[in-house]
This record gives structure tokens, sequence and C-alpha cells, in this order.
């Protein structure tokens, strides 16, 4: 039998794995609620209490008031449940991606372009 080593990181990336899975399981599905327009307008009504709700901690509260997806990742948030955080507030995977690299929506697209994305 061989062995699984674990993988190596990456710098600035957070690896998401069991360990991250089990650490963001609630912010998670906090996320995956607002595929439904009822959680969304509950969530806007009252942030605090829709966090509350889900039984979010504090680094998770925080990144979520932050509006910080970075912050969110590392707090063990998941970028597919996180893209229904960000679409309540208008943002695409496009603006989602400029915040993790740290770069304008606009020069974040014209690397995709220059790339052949």
């Amino acid at each position: 039998m061989t062995s699984v080593s674990a993988p190596e990181p990456i710098p600035g990336t957070t690896i998401f794995d069991g360990s991250m899975a089990m650490r963001g399981y609630a912010l998670n599905k906090m996320c995956y609620s607002f595929n439904e327009a009822e959680s969304r307008k509950a969530f806007l009504a009252d942030e605090d209490a829709y966090c509350a709700k889900y039984g979010l901690n504090d680094e998770q509260k925080a990144a979520v008031k932050a509006r910080n997806v970075l912050q969110l990742i590392a707090a063990g948030g998941n970028i597919y449940y996180l893209a229904k955080f960000a679409g309540i507030f208008g943002l695409n995977v496009q603006d989602v991606g400029a915040q993790q690299t740290g770069m304008t929506v606009e020069d974040f697209k014209a690397k995709l372009v220059a790339a052949g994305v």
C-alpha cells in the first residue's frame, strides 16, 4: 500500500482539504443557503442574525463583514459556495479573481484576455 503525502504548499494559496472543509462547514452551509431568494433577503435584512443562525465563528463573521474573499477562504470557505455570497453583492467571478490576485478588475480581465482565456 502506498501512503498519500500532504500536498506541497503553494505560496499565497490556502489548500481546501478535509480539515478546511470541517473548519468552514458552517460558512459554506450558510453560503449554500443563498441559492434561495428568501435566504438572500433574510441575510440582507439582518446579517448578524443570519450568521448566528448558521453558527459562524468570530473569524468567519469578520470575513463576511469585510466582504473579503481571501479572508473567507482562510476561514474555511470554498470558492464554489462563496460565489453564492459574492452574488448577493453583484460580484462575479472576475471580481473575485481580481480580489484574490490583488489586481483591479480591469487588470485581471486584461490578464485573462492576454492568456487567451
